[in-house]
């Protein structure tokens, strides 16, 4: 962020001209000098020196030093400073993130509980204390700054990534602290140094060794997008424009290429008859980067071949924009594009479009793929909402007979979006934010479904071995149950032609699937979908995806009779103790479109639980209730219900919530509804480990069931029940968990919506 000239001049300007003065002066100054510095329009601006380690600063400086730091301190005061100079880690980033009171830097609360510090510590964080002080063995606030978190990794997303990590592990009433540290480095790594060129122009970077110039005189005018970390150049070699890239400056040691090409075929053509051309560009780059990602790969630049039956430079414009912006994004540069115009009879304004790529990848990181996955290993799927090119030929037949056109309301929506803006939703491009977890070594293969679900999938497994998916287990979106109703298709079509919602999918190792699959949800929606498995002997597909049509019936139906919007939102609060597995749900539930709910607040009587970080990730206040800190239940009951009237909470969900609510409590909330989930069983078991005590009491589970909470249970306060998933192998309380998962979001919204509610008589109504 500071160029290289600049620093050269603060370092004569000012630090070397300070130490020069101080000699001349015989002033002897032995210690830290730290200058405060502000860079304006008219220079470098001097604020103060500060004979101080600057804090927070020295957090994030010092984790660097790769010398003992006694020793140079030491040396410092004898004078040998010389003979001890300070070494610096190199290829390697530190993050700090500092956690304050509420209020500062005014007056703050202070004797606030602080929990989860070994957790941070456990993560290999650095957790220095600031505002802190021991109470009765605890660790408490006492104002200010209290807590700095520092991470040290390879590279700046990477720190960032667990800087926040530990932030959200640590928790403390009122917590304060920036969610933009690192935000101005990372735009900066992403953002192309964006060059043009013109007849006779010639220019240079300073950085390039060679004697090529980085551009040379162009014979027509192009636009060219160059990262700032890439050694590369272009010049007018045989008449057009030519690259050369330099991958050991890059910081390549013993790399492959990888490259792929790409068209978008008939979904170009929709996109012209809905006069929509802005993002068929990112779609272009998408899914050419997601290909050789496929190989752990990452992209290096990219060319596009535009040939069409008229020239219009504002449809030119419109898609170039799009490319740039997708590469900037994926961090590789944009050399430019080569137009052809076609001869008749191609139609004025129809155009073809493909793209090319070439990204690399050190020898050693390159993902073996189909010679690793095995049985067990489990299927991990990436969200997106977008059709490839390969499934509008069918898209197209099924607009041809639909009564539905490009401008139409979309299905599902309330009117603001078109169906020609739905179907052209551009695909997720999984680089950069995904090659640091292909990286890892946990993830054995990955694959895009451009060639729809099912032959994105057997891209990833050998001949001798099979895949069991279940639809239920994530969220299809709406277009795809529209395709499927209106082009009367058949589930078996439906996976082979499009990706029904997954853009991509991942193997791994069945030990390792949780610990990936909650650093993907950091970066975005992600599901475990399903199971590497040995092959079916009776003919057919390699690849079975169970309830599918099911699945795309129900996600049809919801949308067909989703309950109006209220005006106002019903608050929403849930209770956690460690052990549930619903709050994700419930905070995506609460998040989409048409919601009638609104999460507010999340408590747990445990510190350091896991739905404490999601919560905090996701924005979500959230308070810890200690239930060992209280002498009775009914006291401990009495805060909750403090705290929760604090927040205007209206609606209370129990997820894995394992303390027993007292009679005044439920009495209280009965008019404004508590709900919990717990095995098919009746009478409903009142203890929390329910789970447990159903297995010995010679009743067959047989699902899950989301009930209002009485005082006195019974089956008739039911509100949804989900079958187990079908894996019979699968532990008991696993599939309880995911039959849980699935039925307390959409029971939360009708509760919500007011679609459902308790009747005076203690049971479930319903509104027709």
């Amino acid at each position: 962020q500071v160029p290289e000239a600049l620093l050269e001049q603060i370092r004569a300007a000012i630090l070397q001209h300070i130490v020069d003065s101080l000699r001349q002066e015989g002033a002897a100054y032995v210690g830290v000098l730290q200058t405060g510095l502000m860079l304006t329009k008219e220079g470098v601006k001097i604020l103060n020196f500060k004979c101080q380690f600057g804090d927070p600063q020295c957090q994030v400086i010092l984790p660097l030093l790769k010398n003992d730091f006694y020793e140079v301190i030491q040396a410092a005061i004898d004078g040998k400073l010389c003979s001890c100079m300070p070494a610096w880690s190199e290829n390697r980033t530190a993050v700090c993130v500092v956690m304050a009171s509420p209020g500062y830097p005014g007056d703050s609360d202070k004797g606030l509980e602080v929990t989860g510090l070994l957790q941070a510590e456990a993560l290999g964080l650095q957790v220095f204390h600031g505002g802190t002080a021991l109470k009765d063995g605890r660790v408490v606030t006492r104002g200010g700054r209290v807590l700095s978190v520092t991470a040290v990794r390879q590279d700046l997303m990477e720190a960032l990534g667990e800087a926040n990590r530990g932030v959200a592990t640590i928790h403390f009433q009122g917590a304060t602290f920036r969610r933009d540290i690192g935000h101005r480095g990372l735009r900066l790594l992403q953002q192309p140094l964006y060059v043009s060129t013109v007849r006779g122009a010639q220019m240079f970077l300073p950085a390039l060794t060679s004697g090529l110039p980085l551009l040379g005189p162009a014979e027509r005018s192009t636009s060219t997008s160059f990262p700032p970390h890439r050694a590369l150049r272009a010049g007018p070699e045989g008449g057009g424009f030519a690259a050369f890239f330099d991958l050991k400056a890059s910081g390549y040691h013993d790399p492959i290429l990888v490259s792929q090409t790409r068209g978008l075929g008939a979904k170009l053509q929709v996109a012209q008859v809905c006069k929509r051309h802005d993002t068929i560009g990112q779609d272009l780059v998408a899914m050419c980067v997601n290909d050789i990602l496929a190989q752990g790969a990452e992209p290096l630049f990219f060319l596009t071949h535009l040939a069409c039956g008229k020239l219009d430079a504002e449809v030119m414009e419109t898609i170039k924009e799009g490319i740039a912006e997708a590469c900037r994004s994926a961090g590789c540069a944009f050399l430019g594009e080569e137009v052809t115009e076609v001869a008749a009879p191609c139609p004025p304004g129809h155009c073809d479009l493909a793209g090319f790529v070439v990204g690399a990848v050190e020898r050693g990181q390159r993902l073996l793929g189909l010679q690793r996955a095995q049985e067990g290993d489990v299927l991990l799927g990436l969200g997106s909402p977008s059709i490839p090119g390969r499934g509008f030929g069918v898209v197209r037949r099924i607009l041809l007979t639909s009564s539905l056109h490009c401008s139409s309301p979309a299905p599902g929506s309330c009117g603001d979006t078109t169906l020609g803006d739905v179907l052209l939703t551009p695909g997720k491009m999984f680089s950069p934010a995904l090659l640091p977890i292909l990286r890892s070594g946990h993830v054995k293969g990955f694959a895009p479904t451009a060639e729809g679900l099912l032959g994105g999938i057997s891209r990833l497994l050998p001949e001798h071995l099979s895949a069991v998916l279940d639809a239920l287990s994530w969220k299809i979106p709406e277009i795809f149950c529209w395709l499927y109703k209106e082009g009367n298709l058949t589930a078996e079509e439906m996976a082979r032609t499009f990706p029904c919602g997954i853009g991509a999918v991942l193997v791994v190792q069945k030990e390792l699937a949780q610990h990936v699959l909650q650093d993907i949800q950091r970066q975005q929606e992600a599901w475990l979908i399903g199971k590497v498995v040995a092959p079916c002997h009776t003919a057919g597909s390699q690849i079975e995806v169970e309830n599918l049509a099911e699945a795309l019936q129900l996600s049809s139906s919801r949308a067909e009779i989703q309950p109006q919007p209220r005006r106002r939102k019903v608050k929403v609060a849930v209770l956690v103790s460690g052990t549930g597995t619903a709050l994700p749900g419930l905070i995506g539930s609460a998040r989409e479109p048409g919601s009638c709910a609104q999460l507010v607040l999340v408590i747990s009587n445990r510190p350091g639980v896991e739905e404490l970080r999601s919560a905090a990730r996701a924005g979500i206040p959230t308070r810890v209730i200690d239930h060992k800190l209280y002498g009775s239940r009914s006291e401990f009951d009495s805060t909750i219900d403090r705290v929760l009237e604090e927040f205007s909470v209206e609606l209370i969900c129990l997820s894995g919530f394992m303390r027993v609510l007292s009679s005044p409590f439920l009495r209280k909330w009965k008019g404004r509804k508590i709900l919990n989930a717990s095995p098919s069983l009746f009478p409903l078991i009142k203890d929390g480990n329910a789970h447990q005590e159903s297995l010995g009491s010679g009743f067959e589970v047989t699902g899950c069931t989301v009930h209002f909470v009485l005082e006195e249970p019974g089956a008739g306060a039911a509100i949804r029940r989900e079958p187990l998933p079908g894996d019979a192998e699968a532990a008991l309380e696993q599939r309880l968990q995911e039959a849980e998962l699935r039925a307390f979001p959409p029971a939360l919204q009708l509760v919500a919506s007011g679609a459902v509610w308790l009747g005076a008589h203690g049971r479930t109504c319903w509104r027709r």
